[in-house]
């Protein structure tokens, strides 16, 4: 993707202090609770792609995050919602979905006052970039492009305004009662009981050459249309809140894809971030 193309979304320009800047939003939507992907599926997104940056961005993150790896740093944005300041209670919440209603396209619509992931990955991107930011607020933004990456892959985070990305969709998997985003988050992809390392490994060796030349994409608004196409096909039948054996069946491999793409896309951008 060209330099161009990485200002598709949002057009926020650079900050030289981007906490200062993030921080005067004002939250006029309910937060929505989720992790998308959960540790795991995050992970595996990180560790595809830690295998598949050149050198020369490997050098640049290492400038950044120093030996904090990319599973690593890709969990970091969810595990600080536990901290109780403001700052990740309100003003960062709206960065790990967007909402696309049926019948439109994120264009259509594009970010709301508050801001959304796509919105804030633009934002990011701007810090990562300028070499003059301070050093903890490239390394804030950076983390937040890894996770924020692994979001947009998962389907219910590109939401469609109704049900909070499928969290008031109440369902029972196995017969424990959740809801269908914890379900694509965490529930179908724990229930393989692999470490992240492990289903990193099954999911990239299965990537064809072929395919990944054709995943291989920094454009967001593919990957969220992407997502938006797939969501109304995740939802069980009305009535149907009883999901095991064949949901999982027809659904996983799905999010494996997803998870994959994720991988692939997330080293896509790193490379586009750190080209001259």
């Amino acid at each position: 993707m060209t330099a161009r193309a990485g200002a598709n979304l949002g057009g926020i320009v650079p900050v030289p202090k981007i906490l200062l800047s993030l921080l005067a939003t004002i939250i006029v939507a309910a937060p929505m609770p989720a992790q998308a992907w959960g540790q795991l599926g995050h992970r595996i997104i990180g560790q595809l792609a830690d295998e598949r940056v050149s050198g020369r961005t490997r050098a640049e993150i290492l400038l950044i995050l120093g030996v904090e790896d990319l599973a690593e740093a890709s969990t970091w944005p969810d595990e600080e919602r536990s901290n109780p300041a403001d700052f990740w209670q309100n003003d960062a919440s709206p960065w790990h979905y967007v909402t696309v209603p049926p019948g439109n396209s994120y264009p259509d619509v594009g970010a709301p006052p508050q801001g959304d992931a796509a919105s804030a990955l633009t934002q990011f991107a701007a810090t990562v970039r300028d070499r003059s930011a301070p050093a903890e607020d490239r390394a804030l933004a950076l983390r937040f492009i890894i996770h924020i990456v692994g979001d947009l892959h998962q389907p219910l985070h590109v939401g469609n305004g109704a049900d909070r990305g499928g969290n008031d969709e109440q369902v029972t998997w196995f017969r424990e009662e959740t809801n269908l985003h914890r379900v694509w988050d965490t529930d179908m992809i724990m229930d393989k009981n692999l470490s992240y390392t492990e289903y990193a490994r099954w999911l990239g060796r299965a990537i064809a050459p072929q395919t990944e030349i054709g995943w291989w994409t920094a454009d967001a608004l593919v990957w969220i249309a992407e997502s938006a196409a797939i969501r109304p096909t995740i939802y069980p039948a009305a009535g149907e809140t009883d999901l095991s054996y064949a949901y999982n069946y027809q659904n996983l491999p799905i999010a494996e894809q997803r998870l994959q793409q994720g991988g692939v896309r997330l080293a896509a951008y790193l490379e586009w971030l750190f080209s001259e």
